[in-house]
């Protein structure tokens, strides 16, 4: 199973946790508004957040391969260019 799967389900419990806690709590219509509000703006900041993250992560795994193609194709086309200039200068 991928992080980022158990992250998500991680997050998605924690939510809903907090949201049958603050439905079910006994207080006024307001102060239970102003609850899940705020639950959800600290959600949302948390999802940004590690959504962030995965990006960065992504993004540092993906330049990192196309370092070690570019390094992978360099090693590979080695040889040949050394081969066409020793042929290069027989011919010559």
């Amino acid at each position: 199973m991928s992080t980022g799967k158990v992250l998500l389900g991680l997050l998605a419990g924690v939510a809903t946790g907090a949201l049958m806690g603050v439905l079910f709590a006994p207080d006024k219509g307001v102060n239970t508004r102003r609850k899940i509000s705020c639950k959800g703006k600290e959600l949302k900041d948390d999802l940004t957040e590690k959504f962030d993250e995965v990006i960065d992560d992504i993004s540092e795994k993906f330049e990192q391969m196309k370092k070690d193609v570019k390094d992978y194709a360099e090693k590979t086309t080695e040889p040949e260019t050394k081969k066409e200039k020793k042929d290069v200068t027989e011919t010559a």
